[in-house]
């Protein structure tokens, strides 16, 4: 079997937001529900079981790594406290990354929080409404004249209050404003209520608990006569009324097909496990025959819960022959063990049309149950997908496509969710927009949204546009923006003479929706990362983001590989003494007291990154005082370059907001040490890191496709460094004895080389699993950064360059015998005057303004030796 890359199936799915179609009500912090309920249906003594199952282990541990503690129950529970709901919320739905959330708040638990409080965590928010709690909650209120209930004032009142419930035949989110709670009195046979019910949401559809009650082999022929006897039998049992007669349930589930059928909503049911209240043997799908054979019902759009699991193969068969039933597997994600989660997917998609197949978390009581649900999802349509591939039921393209529609696409048409796409054929712009909602659902509490750009001095720069705009009219035809902001230096908002560009012309900054993120350090702001185009479509020849995405093409036409990257960010906090700026503190290295110093900024920090989905693998105080490092975990190229704007721009405002400055520069005093963005790159192919080597194989751990690669960067190492360290600043901080890599050698885990190989924990002893170059600073404009080193690597590739022997010792120690890389800005630019593969792969136009910019700043800055003061506000 030919061999096939996952790497875009991986990235469409991890990257995706996720329309959450079926969940449930968070709990205040201090409910007597326990925690433990997160991970089990059970209740009791049955519950003292759950921490044995499979589903809570994992789950432990998932919430550990989270959270950034221990994995005990007990550790769990104490971050819990300690952090509050509002933090906690925040971090797990902005982990989950949910922009639409559907709930049914039938359930009742203890200290419920109302369907609104959520839209302080998911930009949008619908209501289901479970018909069985509705009609018990009517019975309970009484007929409005204080008569005695029959059928027909029932259903009267029933059918009225259900009618005039305030949903829309779609369900906008262009056009849905955020209700405020509203309230609505009701007039029904000549008679005005004097109650008044709180309407909290949209309702979006309605659901049905029959499984739980009376079982799924619904009469939808079921008499007034049966019906009347059994309201009587459901009202003998006093109040609270809790419906269980089959025959009055089956009545209130045949009005209600009638009300969806009218108004075109959609109707959830639940089907197969749940807790000991549902006999299981009479929650299989296949008992709702009479239903959907039923011609009224014909075109009355059905969804069965839970993947009916364990009945997940009938409730395919039943997808695949009635046209009006969908599947979504909520609960059995994240319930079931991996086998079983995976299994019961696969079982779905063994019949039923991918089109017909939704994700939902079914999170309910803690936000931890939303978190879990997507992240088990995406894990599970992954490998359902992956293995799809491998056996050829799907290509790579349609696995893409598929997730998209399980994630977004399928709830988008069932629940008819209008989005206004600007795509002709209603899908995202581009893969990695799959479920991304935000190009026409901004929340109602939104003001502005951010556009950002990083120009080729590396500075990031932005503007604010009010929401409406953004929508209406920047989505589409872009923001106009003049062509001098990419000939533009660290010392002058004037575009540098010999970068060729002026004021004449302008270009559009195009939002790329799969960035749209929430601004976390601020309220009623959203911010996007953009790409440069001449006009809609058409990339700007100087866009950095698109320079990079043109060599990551040209190395995976030529040789099948994409590339991973991970950053380290070293950056200094300031505090404000007597009108001057001096550090945070004087602590050593990886002190403890630093941390604790800074503990509620850095908390903030990596709280606002997580709602990003910027993932964090570790935060240290560094040598410098104030110094502190901040690791970022691996992810595609592109979208590592991404991160790294998004993590610079938190923990600058972050720190803003307590009064400090954070600057990454890379050499802020000339008497402490640098600061560097180290980054750590791996080679993959068909989701395989093919960068290692095999265990006994090749002379330093590593393949021959990452030798080469690594050779070609090493090789162009000093025409690199103009993109890299790009400021004459820049080469204050690259010096010999500094762990900054000041010769052209790479070394094994050798931190003075510019080039370190590693091996970190849980890699086989010899064998490496990436590489880390050193001399990449906070000035650097990452995707020009990265697209130079994946350029030199692509030459490495194509000329199979050799890679010389590491060096196993301080590299100042063979002085002489070493190459040193360029001791000035200066320097690496005429290294890249010389080297001519960077004209092809990165693009003639955008090497002109580089080398402009370059220039203007070493003639600026040589005669102005202490203007590199003023660039911690800059950099």
């Amino acid at each position: 079997m030919a061999e096939k890359s996952y790497v875009e199936l991986k990235a469409a799915i991890e990257e995706a937001t996720l329309i959450d179609a079926h969940a449930h009500n968070v709990v205040a912090v201090d409910s007597s529900l326990p925690f433990v309920k997160c991970f089990s249906e059970a209740d009791g003594d049955a519950l003292a079981f759950a921490p044995h199952s499979l589903s809570f282990k994992r789950g432990l541990k998932e919430l550990g790594e989270l959270y950034g503690c221990g994995s005990t129950l007990s550790e769990i529970e104490l971050h819990r406290k300690q952090s509050g709901l509002e933090s906690i919320s925040k971090t797990c739905f902005g982990a989950a990354r949910i922009s639409a959330l559907l709930i049914d708040d039938g359930i009742e638990f203890d200290k419920n929080h109302e369907i609104e409080w959520h839209k302080s965590y998911v930009p949008i928010v619908g209501r289901i409404l479970r018909i069985e709690r509705w009609a018990e909650q009517i019975l309970d209120q009484g007929t409005p004249d204080a008569s005695t209930w029959v059928l027909d004032k029932f259903t009267e009142i029933f059918v009225g209050r259900l009618k005039s419930y305030p949903f829309q035949e779609s369900f906008c989110f262009v056009l849905c404003r955020k209700r405020e709670q509203a309230h609505l009195q009701y007039t029904l046979g000549g008679f005005l209520s004097n109650r008044v019910f709180t309407v909290a949401a949209t309702l979006v559809g309605l659901k049905s608990i029959a499984a739980y009650r009376s079982g799924l082999e619904i009469d939808t022929t079921v008499s007034n006569k049966a019906a009347e006897e059994g309201l009587r039998a459901v009202l003998s049992g006093g109040k609270p009324v809790r419906i269980t007669n089959k025959s009055f349930i089956d009545y209130v589930f045949t009005r209600s097909l009638e009300v969806a059928q009218s108004f075109n909503l959609p109707v959830q049911i639940h089907t197969g496990f749940g807790d000991k209240d549902l006999d299981l043997r009479l929650a299989n799908p296949l008992h709702l025959r009479a239903v959907l054979e039923d011609e009224r019902f014909s075109k009355c759009r059905i969804v069965l819960l839970h993947a009916s699991y364990p009945f997940s193969k009938e409730a395919s068969y039943l997808a695949s022959v009635y046209q009006q039933v969908y599947l979504d597997f909520g609960l059995a994600i994240p319930k079931l063990s991996v086998h079983g989660m995976i299994s019961s997917v696969k079982e779905l998609l063994e019949l039923a049309p991918v089109k017909k197949v939704m994700f939902s978390t079914d999170g309910y009581a803690f936000p931890e149950t939303f978190y879990l649900g997507a992240k088990r999802a995406r894990e599970v349509i992954f490998s359902v997908l992956r293995d799809a591939c491998e056996d050829g039921d799907l290509s790579v393209p349609e696995a893409v496509e598929a997730a998209n529609d399980i994630f977004f696409q399928n709830a988008l048409q069932f629940y008819k969710i209008n989005t206004s796409s600007s795509s002709s054929n209603g899908k995202m712009a581009n893969s990695h927009n799959v479920g991304k909602i935000g190009l026409t659902a901004p929340p109602s509490d939104v003001t502005f949204v951010r556009v950002f750009w990083v120009d080729t001095s590396g500075q990031c720069r932005c503007r604010a546009v009010p929401k409406k705009r953004f929508h209406d009219v920047i989505t589409k035809n872009g923001l106009g923006l003049t062509f001098a902001s990419m000939g533009m230096s660290s010392f002058s908002d004037g575009p540098a003479v010999e970068t060729k560009l002026t004021g004449v012309g302008e270009i559009r900054l195009i939002p790329d929706l799969s960035t749209q993120r929430r601004v976390p350090w601020t309220k009623k702001e959203e911010m996007v990362l953009a790409d440069m185009h001449v006009k809609p479509g058409e990339p700007w020849d100087y866009c950095p983001r698109e320079a990079l995405r043109r060599v990551l093409k040209v190395l995976k036409d030529e040789f099948n590989l994409e590339i991973n990257a991970g950053f380290e960010n070293e950056f200094f906090m300031f505090k404000e003494k007597e009108g001057t700026w001096v550090p945070f503190d004087s602590t050593p290295y990886c002190s403890a007291a630093a941390f604790d110093a800074a503990s509620p900024i850095l908390h903030e920090v990596y709280e606002a990154l997580v709602s990003l989905g910027v993932a964090v693998e570790q935060i240290h105080a560094e040598a410098g005082k104030g110094q502190y490092e901040l690791a970022l975990k691996h992810a595609s190229c592109f979208r590592a370059a991404d991160n790294l704007i998004f993590t610079r721009e938190v923990i600058k405002a972050v720190a803003r907001k307590h009064g400090l400055l954070a600057t990454f520069l890379p050499k802020y005093s000339l008497e402490d040490i640098g600061s560097g963005s180290h980054v750590h790159l791996s080679l993959w192919q068909n989701g395989v890191n093919v960068f290692m080597g095999a265990s006994g194989t090749g002379r330093h751990g590593m393949s021959k496709v990452g030798e080469e690669f690594m050779a070609g960067v090493l090789h162009h190492l000093p025409a690199i460094l103009a993109f890299t360290a790009p400021h004459p600043n820049s080469y204050d901080r690259i010096q010999p004895d500094t762990w900054s890599g000041a010769y052209q050698c790479w070394g094994k885990e050798n931190r003075e080389a510019p080039l370190r190989t590693a091996c970190p924990p849980g890699v086989p002893d010899g064998i490496v699993s990436n590489f880390e170059i050193k001399a990449f600073d906070g000035c650097a404009n990452p995707y020009l950064g990265l697209a130079s080193i994946v350029a030199a690597g692509v030459d490495g590739l194509r000329s199979h360059l050799p890679l010389p022997d590491p060096i196993d010792t301080n590299p100042s120690d063979l002085e002489g015998k070493l190459h040193r890389l360029p001791t000035s800005l200066s320097g690496s630019l005429e290294a890249l005057e010389k080297d001519d593969i960077f004209k092809d792969l990165i693009g003639e136009k955008l090497l002109v303004a580089v080398k402009g910019v370059r220039k203007a700043e070493i003639d600026y800055y040589s005669k102005n030796n202490n203007s590199y003061k003023d660039l911690i506000y800059k950099y």
